[in-house]
């Protein structure tokens, strides 16, 4: 085949997520001179960061599937515009990065009689909360049927899927290139009027409950009674007010436990890299995650991470190596390891190295696409030569 093959990405969110910086890092990276990649998405920022890197562009509502009338008008037409916009710029395969996205593009495959890729980037519901199983066991199984390859971000989400054979597991990555271990924090602690010389604990995530921002203050505070000159960072907004009082609870929190004044609240940050290298520890609490980009962020900023061992951190944290892994929820456990590299500058360095040369290895976003792009045209072949084979 000469001509390069049409390829329509599909995401429904509006914000920038950790599912949405994988996606927008494949279309930066993806070889142009095999394919030619199209972006389907219903908010102004993803549309614009995609354009920005050259991929053609187009609007399409995904509206969330909720309520049987209603829920059915919304797939109905929504399928429609992304059959109609597949036949209009003559892709040859359907991408969905997202769960929602998938549930449309599996129907609009089918209207087009193209193949469908469904990246799983997600934890579904019933994950968490046994009272969807059946349902999202019949979500699962419909999107499994009518993909032609199922791509999960690791093995904890390949785990749920009731399609083992149609799964390939690739972890996300990063641009390791642009990350500086050697990086000085002195700036950021500065910002944010930090003393230079005092231990600091960081998170990263949106302020959402699940992240896990309560746990890490308390955690903070248990560190504080025996290293009492310990500060923490908490990096991350509050999408579209979202559970808007949120952030205000975790004031009331800090403030309670008696560690208000040396706790810091950043708020979104564009960039989290001047932040990470302020840290002397990075700290993972929330509930399970089907990755957690960040945490291979801070391994490139080499620091060493303590996190839950649950979701996928085990796949990204190597316990001793690159940081320490926590039995779920045990918050003073989590604390003594905390105190533990706090008190041990050379452990600590250890880990960070060792952490930025796993990433170097298994993380590098490079690598990555290469794998994504190897089952994309494993796909895209396939429908061409089954089109071409005479009946």
């Amino acid at each position: 085949m000469s001509e390069k093959i049409g390829i329509l990405f599909l995401d429904h969110s509006s914000a920038l997520g950790g599912a949405e910086q994988s996606l927008l890092l494949l279309l930066k990276y993806i070889n142009r001179v095999y394919w030619h990649p199209h972006l389907a998405n219903m908010g102004e920022v993803l549309i614009e960061k995609a354009s920005a890197l050259g991929v053609s562009t187009h609007f399409i509502a995904m509206p969330r599937l909720r309520g049987v009338s209603q829920g059915l008008l919304n797939w109905i037409e929504g399928t429609i515009a992304i059959a109609r916009l597949a036949r209009q710029i003559g892709v040859s395969l359907l991408y969905a990065n997202t769960v929602r996205a998938a549930f449309y593009a599996a129907l609009a495959s089918r209207l087009v009689n193209v193949p469908f890729v469904w990246h799983m980037r997600d934890f579904w519901l019933s994950e968490s909360r046994p009272r969807y199983t059946w349902a999202d066991w019949m979500g699962k199984a419909f999107l499994c049927g009518l993909a032609s390859r199922v791509i999960t971000n690791s093995y904890a989400t390949a785990s749920y899927l009731p399609c083992q054979g149609k799964v390939t597991v690739i972890h996300n990555g990063i641009e390791v290139e642009h990350y500086d271990p050697s990086t000085n924090g002195a700036p950021f602690r500065r910002r944010y009027s930090i003393p230079d010389d005092v231990p600091v604990v960081g998170m990263v995530g949106r302020l959402r409950p699940w992240k896990g921002q309560d746990r890490f203050l308390r955690v903070l505070a248990l560190v504080h009674q025996n290293v009492p000159d310990v500060w923490g960072v908490v990096v991350g907004g509050t999408p579209f007010n979202v559970d808007a009082e949120y952030p205000r609870r975790l004031r009331e929190l800090a403030q309670a436990l008696g560690v208000a004044n040396k706790v810091v609240f950043t708020g979104h940050l564009e960039d989290i890299r001047p932040a990470l290298a302020a840290m002397d520890v990075f700290v993972h609490p929330g509930d399970p995650e089907p990755f957690g980009l960040v945490n291979i962020e801070a391994m490139a900023m080499g620091k060493p991470v303590i996190a839950f061992a649950h979701g996928a951190l085990p796949e990204i944290v190597v316990d001793g190596e690159t940081g320490i892994l926590i039995p779920p929820e045990n918050e003073i456990s989590m604390a003594m390891a905390v105190e533990e590299l706090l008190l041990d500058p050379s452990r600590r360095y250890q880990m960070g190295s060792a952490g930025r040369k796993r990433v170097e290895e298994f993380f590098d976003i490079h690598q990555v696409v290469k794998q994504i792009e190897q089952e994309l045209a494993k796909v895209a072949f396939k429908s061409v030569i089954d089109r071409e084979r005479p009946i």
